[in-house]
């Protein structure tokens, strides 16, 4: 079920809704909460419905706490998962401190 929900975010359809509300939540958690989370839990639920989870909030809610539950047991459903997550969870960054770094990325 976590590998189609993986795909599912893949498909053309759903990858430029995704965009769409990245673009509008502009990085901003607030934002990403009001706009990102409604499209990634609607995806969510288009696949899971069709293995018995209840297709609202609520059956996202309850097969993310499933999965959290497999994750310490198989690293391939961690790794999935991480990948899920990915999709839809701004990176979390701490903010630049100290004297002289001035905020600029080096590769």
């Amino acid at each position: 079920v976590l590998a189609e929900v993986i795909k599912a975010f893949g498909v053309p359809e759903n990858a430029q809704r995704m965009e769409e509300a990245r673009d509008n939540a502009c990085n901003d958690m607030g934002k990403m909460l009001q706009f990102l989370l409604p499209v990634a839990t609607q995806i969510q639920q288009d696949v899971i419905k069709a293995y018995g989870f209840s297709n609202d909030g609520e059956g996202v809610l309850k097969f993310a706490r499933l999965i959290k539950s497999y994750e310490s047991q198989d690293p391939e459903i961690a790794s999935m998962s991480g990948k899920l997550k990915a999709m839809f969870l701004p990176p979390m960054t701490l903010p630049p401190h100290g004297a002289g770094t001035g905020g600029v990325a080096t590769t």
